[in-house]
């Protein structure tokens, strides 16, 4: 263990010193510029109008992905960028869920820009060696490694040397070569991609962490969008942050009293309530699996169904079965006490390149419990676990991954796939060992695999081009919108949480707006103002988290006992006070609980405009697939006759008994699709968006954004007001 021993393996191609200098009140007020391309390295400084307008986070992000890329700009030209970004709140470790990376690239799913947060030491990393982010641009002719070294002020570009490409032991690998010590290895963060992030457009980001209580490298994900195919796109093999350490107040706020008192408020909540709540400390997202099936929103076979009778042998007890439980090292950044980032220990791998052998697994989390089985007609435990690690070490989104699966067996239950056309695979529903060779196929860049890779929305035109089934069907049950796969809820009967899906920048994401109890179950919104008003805060409040570098489950994954006497129980008030306080106590600013939504709507407008000035961002690119409003098959529709009838009764004033099913279906779809477009006029009316879905002037004046390069690309389109 020692950097000499590195250095004698990986030449080094450009060095770049600079000088460290303490945070100020949770900004560097600096970002770094690393081309792989041409080596060039810049600092960059962070001006006031960027942190009043942007504040952090995925904002820097924005505007620095905005300022290097044109209109036309493609994924995988070298100007791409790929940007990680940090927050004033992020790092600070007096308060739970303060470790979060937000990253932004023009994704190669979507051509506009995606954003994805992940924990991991390496965001708190980077700010404590200087910098608040990092842009990455053009691309290597050979693979690189970028290394960001605290401990010795410099910045450093090598050629990849002969480690291995997968992340789980590239993460080990490179933490052991730099480590000076044992305890060193605490302070060495990766960033990586893996195999089949080279042979897809789905590959995602791991950010590693040092598991002190384990001794292992653990992974977090940077999962929508593709972002690892851009990052191995620019033959980028890892990045590297290597810290000097965890101090008290890194980020020399300004009110460190103010908020421990909060932690320390909080971290009793944990200790007393989250067994009664939500078991986060125990069985982490993966508790919700049972709640889901129970509420009828489980994605079962694509989508088409929300339970299954086989559901109990995937729901939160099983999970927490796995687990290792008691570990004080499952929070994915130091001091927070959610400890939610579970894992299941010496899992001995039955298939794929590591047969045999047994690893760590992260998670899995809820997504991946349902994306990896249910959504493929799949309820084993062994078979989630294991195409979860793999997923993480070949660099794929799980979501994504298990969307495209759904797709996949519908589609050959159809007949628009079979062995020919799959290379062999039997797809049918249930098929797990099947479905692990196309994923192992992913990784090797091999036969079926190559078109899975591709995504939802490309593998419908491939299909359909191929005449191999009706476009139209193939559209309704293709659960994609913006080229972006569907993360794992069942939205029928939540006519809000479709809108929370369907109307998101970047693509169908569940961290914008998770409505569906507020809506569905607890009918707290039922006119369209209602869903209105929740799909503005909402997506607000939640798109403020990914500026500061903030988790959002400590926000309402555990709510104070007194909660429900609040007068909005769904925004739990008193956590709100909370960021509210912990964002001036690191700033030195004063602001409110209505100013930091209305930071969170500068940003969130500005990336609207950068989807339009991509081509995007209108009314027509946030059509939802059938599939997310209802029932597609007939099939689908018996499976629920009663309440479809029932609806078609009591809201349509039809009388269903006297229908054919071909006239229910089409009532019903005909009643979903136009709800749906008045949900988009009443959204679009508060947001304060023209009927196409476009910023008006008057607007981002303000909320204080009237930038001129945002009013010249929206003032062409105001005429559909």
């Amino acid at each position: 263990m020692s950097l000499e021993n590195f250095q004698k393996t990986h030449k080094l191609l450009k060095q770049y010193k600079y000088s460290w200098a303490p945070i100020d009140k949770g900004y560097n007020n600096r970002t770094l510029y690393v081309n792989v391309g041409n080596h060039n390295i810049l600092e960059k400084p962070v001006t006031q109008e960027m942190k009043d307008k942007f504040i952090g986070g995925k904002g820097f992000g924005l505007k620095l992905l905005w300022e290097a890329t044109r209109p036309e700009t493609k994924w995988n030209d070298p100007e791409n960028e790929i940007v990680i970004n940090t927050g004033p709140i992020c790092g600070i470790t007096q308060y739970s869920g303060t470790g979060k990376s937000l990253v932004v690239t023009i994704s190669p799913q979507t051509d506009i820009v995606v954003d994805s947060n992940v924990g991991g030491f390496f965001g708190p990393f980077m700010k404590f060696a200087g910098f608040d982010s990092l842009e990455l641009q053009g691309k290597s002719d050979k693979d690189v490694l970028v290394l960001i070294d605290e401990t010795r002020e410099v910045i450093e570009i090598y050629e990849a040397g002969q480690e291995p490409p997968d992340s789980h032991l590239l993460a080990e690998y490179i933490t052991e070569e730099l480590a000076t010590t044992e305890k060193d290895r605490t302070n060495v963060s990766v960033v990586s991609a893996g195999t089949a992030a080279d042979h897809s457009l789905i590959g995602m980001l791991n950010f590693s962490f040092f598991d002190n209580k384990r001794k292992l490298v653990r992974l977090k994900q940077a999962g929508r969008g593709g972002i690892g195919t851009v990052l191995r796109d620019k033959k980028i093999r890892a990045v590297i942050a290597h810290s000097k350490g965890v101090q008290g107040n890194r980020n020399n706020v300004v009110n460190l009293e103010a908020i421990m008192e909060r932690g320390r408020i909080f971290n009793r909540e944990m200790k007393e309530l989250d067994d009664s709540q939500c078991e986060m400390r125990s069985k982490g997202t993966a508790h919700l699996t049972g709640v889901m099936n129970d509420y009828d929103l489980l994605p079962v076979n694509n989508f088409k169904f929300g339970s299954h009778p086989d559901a109990d042998k995937i729901n939160g007890d099983v999970w927490k079965s796995f687990f290792t439980q008691g570990m004080s090292t499952d929070g994915c950044w130091i001091g927070c006490n959610m400890a939610c980032a579970k894992g299941v220990d010496n899992f001995e791998l039955r298939t794929g390149p590591y047969k045999g052998q047994k690893v760590i697994v992260d998670g899995p989390e809820y997504e991946s419990t349902s994306s990896l089985g249910s959504i493929a007609g799949i309820f084993d435990p062994l078979f989630t676990i294991e195409s979860n690690f793999y997923c993480d070490t070949y660099g794929i989104c799980t979501i994504s991954w298990g969307t495209i699966l759904g797709f996949i067996m519908e589609c050959y239950e159809n007949g628009i796939l079979n062995k020919e056309r799959t290379g062999g695979l039997d797809l049918n529903f249930g098929r797990s060992m099947e479905a692990l060779e196309l994923l192992h196929q992913v990784s090797r860049g091999e036969g079926f695999g190559l078109i899975a890779g591709q995504g939802v929305r490309k593998m419908k035109k491939i299909f359909a081009e191929k005449g191999w089934g009706d476009p139209q069907f193939m559209q309704d049950i293709g659960m994609e919108n913006k080229g972006l796969e569907y993360s794992q809820y069942v939205s029928k009967e939540s006519l809000a949480q479709q809108g929370g899906y369907a109307m998101t920048n970047k693509g169908p994401q569940h961290d914008e707006a998770w409505l569906i109890f507020m809506d569905m179950v607890n009918n707290q919104i039922p006119t369209f103002e209602d869903k209105a008003e929740a799909l503005h805060y909402f997506p607000m409040f939640r798109t403020w988290f990914g500026l500061n570098g903030l988790c959002k489950l400590p926000w309402n994954d555990v709510e104070p006992e007194n909660n429900k006497e609040s007068g909005e129980p769904a925004k739990v008030p008193q956590h709100v006070d909370n960021y509210v306080t912990i964002f001036n106590a690191v700033t030195g600013l004063n602001v409110d609980k209505h100013e930091i939504v209305r930071q969170s709507e500068r940003v969130y407008n500005f990336q609207r405009i950068f989807n339009i000035r991509r081509g995007y961002g209108l009314r027509i690119h946030d059509a939802q697939p059938y599939r997310a409003a209802g029932p597609v098959t007939e099939e689908e529709y018996l499976s629920r006759q009663e309440r479809y009838d029932k609806q078609l009764k009591e809201l349509l004033h039809l009388e269903p008994e006297k229908m054919t099913l071909q006239e229910k279906m089409a009532a019903t779809r005909h009643y979903r699709e136009d709800r749906y477009e008045q949900l988009l006029d009443a959204v679009y009316n508060r947001r304060g968006w023209t009927k196409n879905g476009v910023p008006t002037p008057e607007h981002l004046k303000n909320i204080g954004m009237d930038l001129p390069q945002l009013i010249e690309v929206i003032a062409p389109l105001q005429d559909s007001k």
